[in-house]
């Protein structure tokens, strides 16, 4: 069965683009991005922001707006079963060459797993005009790194935020 990805969370305010891969299977059910209640990525931009965490989609789709963060997967749509990346198959990459000339205040590019960065390696490329980085995966299968080591790694999208 053929898995399809959400469109993405952006504005024409959005200077930080966070990439995935693809929609985890109890995202796709609950049709939210990271909706996983072991998945990290919520609890690392609510302290990252010093915001009360909030389990309201509404509210955590406001805090990346309100910090001009973009949120998209670097897939479209693929094949696969279960919630892994290593499970992935026949991905189709989304549209950046598009999505990115309608938003060219996106400077930075930041990817929240090695196989996000991997995929878009892969089917895009990178270009001269953005920067890329790679941070640490918030998903459950990525317990080894202590939350705390994450959002201190994660810190860096404040530096680009003041620039």
């Amino acid at each position: 069965m053929r898995k399809i990805a959400f469109p993405p969370i952006v504005d024409s305010n959005s200077r930080i683009l966070l990439l995935g891969t693809m929609p985890s299977e109890e995202s796709l059910r609950k049709q939210e991005y990271y909706g996983h209640k072991s998945n990290q990525f919520w609890k690392i931009l609510f302290t990252l922001f010093a915001q009360p965490f909030s389990i309201d989609y509404k509210e955590r789709v406001a805090l990346l707006i309100e910090n001009r963060i973009a949120l998209w997967d670097v897939l479209c749509s693929c094949e696969g079963q279960g919630s892994a990346d290593t499970n992935i198959k026949n991905g189709q990459p989304n549209n950046f060459a598009l999505f990115l000339s309608a938003h060219p205040h996106i400077t930075h590019i930041f990817f929240t797993s090695k196989k996000a960065e991997e995929f878009y390696r892969k089917y895009i490329g990178f270009d001269n005009n953005k920067v890329y980085l790679t941070l640490p995966s918030p998903s459950p299968a990525n317990a080894g790194t202590p939350l705390v080591q994450k959002i201190e790694k994660w810190k860096v999208i404040f530096s680009v935020l003041k620039s």
